[in-house]
């Protein structure tokens, strides 16, 4: 099998202050196991590469989990189309320390080279510790025959690595308790208690009874929508309706300006039209997906693209000096100005899924009560970073100066919306309160830019059964599952009614707008300054193996 590879940008999620700074390098082809005859079918390939990343942890007590990286690949043969490579679910070759699952496109079902293949691989540690990766001469067997690319192709082949977080399964609560400043927030029946989620089983939603799922009779859900469920109307929320109580990883950050910069250029021209606001041949300089770059977005064209034929090359630009990809140019800034319909290609792309407001609470809270009205780093106490004090803005180490700051929100009327480098409240010595981190170790659950989730409060999210990404977008760049929200009759994702947004945004002026339990803007519809709100991103998530 003659194969030519090319090393190029790897998914960059995170932040240094921490250094989690996960690499790939070294990427080869080599190991062909071609004993099936030639051009056959089971005929397969090894992906090698070294993966490494900083403050690493797993752990056996407390939350008992860890961090993982979510490694996939994808080619190109003759220098066509990039296609997602599909692996085998044995025969991989995991390095000393760390262990290797394979993410099926359809977890829990028997492995298929053709139908249900391996999508990519949660890489951890094998043991329980802390401190940095060094995993080298990784290989991950790509089932290349399977994918009809004869033994001969010349290949183009690039990984990627997304920093994730294992949720263990169990039980966790949903609402807080809350009893003043409602807004939706869950509730059991007509209580003001939490609701226990004991499994993944059908729930009823509305009503009085015990056990309901009540959201306070929609009280406070002015922003969005309200339910469509109260006090004396009920729904039923489906068993594959995906509700927290099974594993699953979450992303530990927030959408990169990075990460999407990389996304992009990796479609076609006609994709990445639809996958932007501006047009990729417009002229070097011209703002990705907002044209005038406000609020630190930073994602500028570089190199535009021509007609249909050539897609434009993006790269992150926050300084504006046209010298892009500078080391202070923002690309760990969150990825602000993202769509629903942005948000579900980059998780088809990348095989993953969106996020349900029930995985959302789990996420934060973890298997601990309910505290009245608590952020994702379980307390009420919150402190504001001042723009005056945020340093090497727009740099891997950004960082605001103030000890005590776990967040930044507007304090004042005129202060500016000001969106942070991913995890920027966390060091490698920093307490869960200091960082602003989930149960889990997930960061900027609670501010930063909106959560985006899917509802419980129409039919349209009701229907979401939590099918993953395979890996590729439709002909004109959007998301194409099977029951995701906002569908429409052509199998293409065009709308986002079935989704909300959960967590807040640094242009609230209150506390209060971080809670994890709020639920004000969490059911659609959303007007069209909403759908391309700033303040909008997203966080993927993948039921573990």
């Amino acid at each position: 099998m003659k194969i030519k590879f090319t090393l190029l940008l790897c998914v960059l999620s995170l932040f240094r202050v921490s250094a989690n700074n996960i690499q790939v390098s070294s990427v080869t082809l080599n190991g062909k196991d071609l004993s099936a005859g030639l051009n056959n079918a089971a005929n397969s390939t090894m992906v090698q590469f070294d993966l490494s990343w900083e403050n690493s942890w797993r752990i056996n007590n407390g939350a008992s989990n860890w961090d993982a990286a979510w490694v996939f690949v994808k080619y190109r043969t003759n220098g066509g189309r990039w296609q997602h490579a599909w692996l085998s679910n044995t025969g991989h070759t995991a390095a000393s320390g760390s262990t290797i699952d394979i993410g099926l496109l359809n977890p829990g079902t028997a492995h298929n080279a053709a139908s249900n293949p391996g999508l990519g691989a949660f890489v951890y540690r094998n043991a329980p510790g802390y401190g940095n990766n060094n995993f080298s001469s990784m290989k991950l067997r790509w089932n290349h025959g399977a994918q009809g690319i004869p033994d001969n192709a010349i290949v183009d082949v690039q990984v990627f690595a997304i920093e994730m977080v294992y949720v263990a399964q169990g039980s966790f609560q949903l609402g807080d308790g809350t009893v003043s400043g409602i807004n939706g927030q869950f509730r059991d029946g007509a209580v003001n208690i939490p609701l226990t989620i004991n499994s993944e089983a059908a729930l009823t939603l509305g009503g009085t009874a015990s056990g309901n799922l009540s959201s306070n009779n929609n009280t406070g859900i002015t922003i969005s929508g309200p339910d469509d469920f109260d006090n004396t109307t009920t729904q039923t929320l489906p068993a594959s309706y995906p509700k927290g109580f099974n594993a699953f990883y979450c992303m530990k950050y927030e959408l990169s300006i990075g990460q999407y910069r990389d996304f992009l250029n990796m479609l076609t021209y006609t994709q990445q039209k639809n996958r932007t606001t501006t047009a990729p041949n417009n002229a070097a300089g011209t703002g990705a997906i907002d044209s005038l770059n406000r609020y630190r977005n930073g994602l500028d064209i570089m190199t535009p693209g021509v007609d249909s034929t050539t897609p434009a090359v993006y790269a992150c630009n926050l300084d504006g000096d046209n010298n892009y990809n500078e080391s202070n140019d923002g690309e760990w800034i969150a990825c602000n100005y993202i769509s629903y319909m942005n948000t579900a290609a980059f998780y088809d792309w990348a095989a993953l899924r969106p996020m349900t407001e029930l995985e959302f609470e789990k996420a934060c809270r973890g298997p601990l009560p309910a505290v009245i009205g608590e952020l994702a780093w379980g307390s009420t106490s919150i402190t504001s970073g001042a723009i005056d004090s945020l340093t090497n803005s727009g740099a891997a180490d950004e960082v605001f100066g103030m000890a005590n700051a776990n967040v930044y929100f507007k304090t004042v009327v005129g202060d500016s919306s000001l969106f942070l480098r991913v995890g920027s409240f966390a060091t490698n010595s920093t307490s869960r309160l200091k960082s602003g981190a989930s149960y889990w170790g997930i960061l900027d659950m609670s501010g930063n830019v909106w959560e985006r989730t899917i509802c419980v409060g129409n039919t349209t999210g009701r229907a979401y059964t939590g099918l993953h990404g395979n890996g590729m977008l439709s002909n004109n760049g959007y998301s194409n599952v099977l029951n995701w929200p906002g569908i429409d009759v052509n199998g293409e994702i065009t709308g986002d009614n079935g989704t909300g947004v959960r967590g807040g945004t640094s242009a609230a002026f209150v506390a209060t707008a971080y809670s994890v339990s709020r639920r004000s803007n969490a059911t659609p519809p959303f007007s069209a300054s909403q759908t391309l709100n700033p303040e909008n991103s997203c966080r993927a998530v993948r039921k573990a193996p």
